[in-house]
């Protein structure tokens, strides 16, 4: 199933895209796709409700998408999850997931323009898989637990000012990775029933059309079912957060391709999730 959300900033409504291409309207059934529906066993009375014929179809043609879950409590990265990726960034592997924090407000729609801070010379695009928490994780046993804890995956671009993130950060990336537009989000929120293994999807990104990263989540050093048992060892996971799982090389922080400026196209896709096309801007 895929749960999506369209329309303006702020004012969003809930849609579900069937695999024949209908679109459902979902606002009889809830106000919006977001932690309490996810909390509250939402996508199981959404499937009754779907077999049931009860939801309307709706065209969407031409309407924003927005990210599909609204307002996240937090959003948690983790960082150099791809061996060639932190050897590109000039690190060794880590030995236990790198983890930062980004601000919410940051989350924007898969399509919506990217803003470059006022100032920067060093603005990088990240392909990454996210993934979104559907039940409360706390101290789980072990990773065997953790999918059960999963409402579903999408698409992130975790956008980073390199200068902010390491010259200037004080030692915490969160400055370089929090501006305004910096986490383009979706287009779908896929329900796991569709992922047959989170472990092995493919993900690309382009900017201009040129080819900048290829690889697959087969190459994580920290799987996401790790990376969810870990990070409830800490903090509590609740429903509706995001979890960016990093990304593979190909970004400008290797020094092989130039960093983002204004007019600049960024794409970004993961097998089964869909695609994100964002048009750089000013701040």
């Amino acid at each position: 199933m895929k749960l999506m959300r369209v329309g303006p900033p702020g004012a969003e409504r809930p849609v579900a895209l069937l695999p024949d291409g209908r679109h459902l309207d979902l606002s009889a059934l809830t106000d919006d796709i977001d932690g309490a529906f996810l909390a509250g066993d939402g996508p199981d009375r959404l499937r009754d409700a779907i077999e049931a014929g009860g939801l309307p179809a709706v065209d969407v043609t031409g309407q924003r998408v927005g990210p599909p879950v609204a307002r996240p409590g937090v959003v948690l990265c983790v960082g150099m999850n791809y061996a060639a990726h932190a050897a590109e960034s000039g690190a060794a592997p880590p030995r236990a997931p790198v983890v930062f924090y980004k601000s919410p407000h940051c989350v924007v729609g898969p399509d919506d323009e990217v803003l470059l801070p006022r100032g920067s010379a060093k603005t990088d695009w990240e392909v990454e898989l996210a993934i979104v928490i559907g039940r409360r994780a706390r101290y789980l046993d072990s990773p065997a637990d953790a999918l059960a804890h999963v409402a579903g995956y999408t698409i992130s671009n975790d956008v980073s000012e390199r200068a902010l993130q390491l010259e200037t950060s004080g030692g915490q990336w969160s400055k370089g990775k929090s501006c305004e537009t910096f986490n383009p989000l979706g287009p779908w929120l896929v329900t796991p029933d569709e992922i047959a293994s989170p472990q092995a999807l493919g993900l690309r990104s382009w900017v201009n059309g040129e080819p900048r990263q290829a690889s697959g989540t087969k190459d994580m050093i920290f799987d996401v079912a790790t990376l969810i048992h870990d990070l409830s060892q800490f903090t509590v996971l609740e429903p509706g957060d995001v979890i960016n799982t990093g990304t593979p090389e190909g970004v400008a922080l290797s020094g092989r391709f130039p960093y983002l400026k204004e007019g600049d196209t960024m794409e970004l896709e993961i097998d089964g999730l869909g695609r994100q096309r964002q048009r750089v801007g000013q701040a």
